[in-house]
C-alpha cells in the first residue's frame, strides 16, 4: 500500500499555513438577545493579526462587513483558481510595505438575510451590537489603539451601506471608512424591484409574504431566481420602514397588489438613504481620515451610479475622498477588499 497519512495541511491550493494568525471566536451579545426575529444572540467573530506585530505597541483596526445574506463562514468560499478572503489578506500583509493593523470580521446575519447595520424594532440592535459590544470587545482583548482616528470600516452591498451609513451615525466609533458598491440612490437601486416582486407574489405566492416566507424557508435549495427580490425587499423594509406596532414585521413601500408606491413609506426609505444623509453629514465626513469608495461600471443594481452620487455629494461639501468606477458587475468583487483594506490601513496609521 503506498498511500500514507502525513501531518499539517495538505498545502495550496487547497489549504495553506497563513503568515498571520487567524482566530475563529464565539460571542454572546446582550444586544441581540431577545430579538424579534428570535436569531441568535450567540455569533462568529473572527480576527486577523498581521506577521509583524510587536510586543507593547497598538495598531489600527479594520472591521469587514458582509452582504445581504451573508453570514461569516462563507468568507472560507473559494472561487475557481481564486484565493479565499482570508488568504486575500493575508497575502496583502505579506507586503511589509502594507501598515499592520488588525482586521475584524463581524457577522451580522438575519433571517430575513440581513441587517443593514442599523437598528431597527423589526430585526434587532446590529448598530449597538457593532458599535457598543464588538468593538469594545476587541480593544480589551487585542493590541488595538481605542481610538476613532484608528478605526476604519468596510464591506460590500449591504456591507458597503452599513461602511457608509454607520460611521455618518457614530464617529465617535469609526473615523475611516471604504465602501464596495455600497447601497445608495434608492430610487435607482431599489426601486426597479418593486414590481418585479409584485409579479413574482402575485403570480407564484399568492401575492402573501406571508406564503412566500413559508414556502422560501421549506425550500430545500435557494431559487435566487424566485426567492431573491421579494427577500431583499422585505428584507430592506424590516430596517428602514419596520412595523412599530408589529415587532418583527416590516411595511412595504408599494402596494403588493400594484407596485404602486406608498408616498409616506418611501420616504421613510428615503430617509435611509447615505445620498440623502450625506449633506447633513458633512463635518462628520470631513472628519474621515480617509473614504475609498469603487463599483463595478455594469453593477446590476445600479449602485455605480450610487457611489457616483454620494461622491457628488461629498464633492459639494468639499470632503475628500476616492472613487473608482471599475469594470465590472456585483458579483465577483472579493478580489477588491484587499485594495480597500490597505486603503484604510494606510489611512489609518498617519
Amino acid at each position: 500500500m503506498s498511500l500514507k497519512q502525513v501531518d499539517g495541511p495538505p498545502g495550496a491550493p487547497w489549504d495553506r499555513d497563513l503568515k498571520g494568525t487567524f482566530e475563529k471566536l464565539t460571542v454572546e451579545s446582550e444586544f441581540l438577545a431577545g430579538n424579534p426575529l428570535g436569531d441568535p444572540a450567540r455569533r462568529p467573530l473572527y480576527v486577523y493579526l498581521p506577521p509583524g506585530l510587536k510586543d507593547g505597541e497598538t495598531y489600527p483596526s479594520i472591521y469587514v462587513i458582509q452582504g445581504m445574506t451573508g453570514q461569516l463562514d462563507m468568507w472560507f468560499g473559494r472561487s475557481t483558481f481564486e484565493p479565499t478572503m482570508i488568504e486575500r489578506v493575508d497575502d496583502l500583509f505579506d507586503d511589509d510595505g502594507v501598515p499592520r493593523a488588525i482586521v475584524v470580521f463581524v457577522d451580522a446575519w438575519t433571517s430575513y438575510g440581513g441587517s443593514q447595520f442599523i437598528n431597527s424594532v423589526a430585526t434587532g440592535r446590529y448598530m449597538d451590537y457593532l458599535c457598543d459590544e464588538v468593538v469594545p470587545f476587541i480593544d480589551e482583548r487585542y493590541p488595538t489603539e481605542a481610538s476613532r482616528d484608528r478605526r476604519g470600516l468596510t464591506g460590500k452591498s449591504s456591507g458597503g451601506y452599513g461602511a457608509m451609513v454607520v460611521p455618518m451615525m457614530r464617529p465617535d466609533v469609526f473615523g475611516a471608512l471604504a465602501s464596495h458598491a455600497g447601497d445608495a440612490l434608492f430610487e435607482v437601486c431599489y426601486q426597479i424591484e418593486f414590481p418585479l416582486t409584485a409579479r413574482i407574489l402575485r403570480d407564484k405566492f399568492e401575492g402573501s409574504f406571508d406564503v412566500f416566507w413559508e414556502q422560501a424557508r421549506a425550500a430545500d435549495r435557494f431559487d435566487w431566481n424566485l426567492f431573491a427580490a421579494p427577500l431583499n425587499i422585505y428584507a430592506m423594509a424590516a430596517c428602514y420602514s419596520p412595523d412599530e406596532n408589529e415587532p418583527g414585521k416590516a411595511i412595504l413601500p408599494f402596494e403588493i397588489a400594484t407596485g404602486r408606491l406608498i408616498p409616506e413609506i418611501w420616504e421613510r426609505w428615503l430617509r435611509w438613504d447615505p445620498v440623502r444623509m450625506a449633506p447633513d453629514k458633512i463635518d462628520v465626513l470631513k472628519s474621515m481620515k480617509g473614504i475609498y469608495l469603487d463599483a463595478g461600471r455594469s453593477d446590476e443594481y445600479f449602485l455605480d451610479l450610487g457611489a457616483q452620487a454620494f461622491s457628488n455629494e461629498l464633492h459639494k461639501g468639499g470632503v475628500d475622498h476616492t472613487l473608482v468606477l471599475f469594470e465590472g458587475t456585483h458579483g465577483g468583487l472579493t478580489y477588491r477588499y484587499p485594495q480597500a483594506i490597505r486603503f484604510l490601513a494606510e489611512a489609518l496609521s498617519t
